[in-house]
């Protein structure tokens, strides 16, 4: 059977009473303890007993805490000290901000080498230390950036070379197709050649030989004598 639910009056049984006071008040603590540790918030715990005894758990502290809860509630009740309060410290920030700013200005003027004047020889020391390892640290990151574009034109002149390399092999392959074309080229015409020779008689070129024909055709011309005074027969 479920555990029946507890009427919330006061016990009358002393003995009960403490008991229950007990348990119930180290839950708490432990609850406020889990929750301050879990969730980051600032806890404030006080536990007075019937007899007048305390009990707390803060963290951080119980000062600050009620301190807190003060001026939390002046606030609530006073929107105008609210307000106010704003106001100054946003005015105490502004002037936290111009004297760092000044800081500053005043640092960098020293470290373009201008109102040296006024420093000791123990902050012109430390100074030139600060220069220095900042010069270092220049130096170092040139350093690394020349390193690394020098990296990066080898790996770009490899490129190039490798490129090179198989331009030179392609243009070493197509010039040696050409020579073997030019030289089939030549076998094929010795070869029309020599069938040309071998199917003609005598073994003579048929142009040759049509040439002779003709030649061997032509009559020869006969050489006629007239005589210049002719004779008329009677």
């Amino acid at each position: 059977m479920g555990r029946g639910k507890i009427v919330i009056q006061r016990i009358d049984n002393s003995t009960s009473r403490q008991v229950t006071f007990s348990k119930r008040r180290n839950g708490l603590l432990k609850k406020a303890k889990e929750l301050s540790i879990l969730c980051e918030a600032e806890v404030g715990l006080m536990i007075f007993s019937s007899t007048g005894k305390l009990y707390e758990f803060s963290n951080p502290n119980m000062k600050s805490i009620i301190g807190r809860y003060n001026k939390s509630k002046e606030e609530q009740h006073h929107p105008l000290m609210n307000a106010n309060s704003d106001a100054k410290f946003w005015k105490t920030e502004a002037a936290s901000l111009r004297h760092q700013l000044q800081n500053l200005q005043e640092n960098h003027r020293q470290l373009m080498g201008q109102e040296l004047s006024g420093l000791s020889a123990k902050e012109l020391q430390n100074l030139e230390n600060q220069l220095e390892m900042s010069l270092r640290g220049v130096r170092m990151q040139k350093d690394q950036k020349l390193t690394d574009e020098i990296q990066e034109l080898n790996r770009k002149g490899n490129l190039l070379h490798q490129e090179n390399m198989e331009l030179f092999k392609k243009e070493h392959h197509i010039r040696q197709e050409h020579v073997d074309l030019l030289k089939k080229i030549n076998e094929a015409k010795d070869a029309n050649e020599t069938n040309r020779i071998s199917h003609s008689p005598n073994g003579f070129n048929p142009e040759e030989d049509e040439f002779i024909k003709l030649q061997l055709s032509q009559p020869q011309q006969q050489n006629y004598v007239t005589p210049e005074n002719p004779t008329t027969p009677s």
